[in-house]
């Protein structure tokens, strides 16, 4: 059970993270910040692959690196998305527009709650909402740094989960993103064939319950 707990609490957090990187800017010739509103007028879809590792600070400043993941995205907006971890293990974040599904794999077990409710506040109601970018966060540019253009995002709220967000861009595509959590950890995440508004049905979202999956609701 704990076990499962910290993956949940793990998974939750990531679910904040895709509104980060699929709010990302995808043009040209302008600084992050606008490329970065003009993504979000002109996004309907994404899909790509990832690939994911957190960094946690230990007793005496030493720095430790999880085990990597990686994995699949696909999003449509308002509201649909699926989120896939396909190593180490296998675990499907996937939202239909109204309901959120957690399923391990390993465990069989199979998680809903109300999207709202799961999303709130957090930059996953930027991607899957559609809501105002600069209503709950300050963005400004970041530099330059490893070949990539940076912008920050800074939660207004105190209390958030996240202290800041590093998006990195390069040739014009999203290739990777730094997220500072509350707890001193560091999640990067690298982005590879993102492909921007491919044809998608509403019914790739419909979320099919595995057989015999317990299933908890909250």
């Amino acid at each position: 059970m704990k076990k499962y707990q910290h993956r949940m609490l793990f998974q939750l957090k990531l679910i904040a993270l895709l509104a980060v990187v699929f709010s990302l800017p995808l043009f040209a010739h302008a600084s992050a910040t606008e490329q970065f509103k003009n993504f979000l007028t002109s996004t309907r879809s994404a899909r790509g692959e990832f690939a994911q590792v957190q960094i946690r600070e230990e007793a005496g400043g030493k720095m430790r690196m999880g085990t990597p993941s990686t994995g699949t995205f696909l999003f449509s907006k308002p509201g649909k998305f699926i989120w896939t971890y396909k190593k180490p293990y296998e675990q499907v974040l996937q939202a239909d527009g109204k309901k959120l599904y957690i399923y391990d794999k390993d465990l069989n077990q199979v998680t809903t709650r109300k999207l709202g409710s799961a999303l709130g506040a957090s930059p996953a109601a930027i991607l899957f909402g559609g809501t105002d970018i600069e209503k709950d966060f300050r963005l400004s540019e970041n530099g330059t740094r490893d070949g990539m253009e940076w912008m920050l995002a800074t939660p207004k709220e105190k209390d958030s989960a996240f202290q800041r967000i590093n998006i990195g861009m390069q040739n014009n595509v999203p290739v990777a993103m730094e997220l500072h959590d509350a707890l001193g950890q560091l999640s990067l995440i690298k982005f590879t064939k993102f492909e921007k508004n491919p044809p998608l049905n509403d019914l790739a979202f419909r979320f099919v319950m595995p057989k015999g999956a317990d299933v908890f609701e909250n």
